[in-house]
């Protein structure tokens, strides 16, 4: 499965992705570093991939057709718990449960939707 990491997921979290087999597009890792949401969207939708990020912003996508999104909101951030929130998502779902499903997940449940 394909995956596009926002610049606010952990650099661990890439390579653990990449570990478990995914293939990860950091932002981070590219000329694409500035990049507006608008843009982040459509390189998303473009390759087919899906999108992880903190900006709960893209939450506004979930209407449209899409392939996957996941946001991690908590209440205080740090590197560990949004690696550890991340993989705890991945690992739940598998890859073709992610298309057209946006996932919130918070510090003790995540919210679903189904697009």
């Amino acid at each position: 499965m394909k995956v596009f990491v926002d610049e606010n997921i952990p650099k661990v979290t890439v390579s653990a992705l990449r570990e478990l087999g995914y293939d990860v597009k950091d932002i981070r890792q590219s000329h694409l570093k500035g990049i507006s949401d608008q843009e982040i969207w459509e390189l998303c939708q473009r390759e087919e991939r899906l999108l992880v990020t903190t900006d709960l912003g893209f939450s506004h996508y979930r209407h449209k057709s899409h392939f996957g999104m996941l946001i991690v909101r908590l209440k205080q951030p740090n590197k560990e718990k949004i690696h550890s929130r991340v993989l705890r998502e991945m690992k739940r779902m598998q890859p073709k449960e992610w298309p057209g499903l946006l996932v919130i997940a918070q510090d003790r449940f995540q919210r679903i939707w189904r697009s």
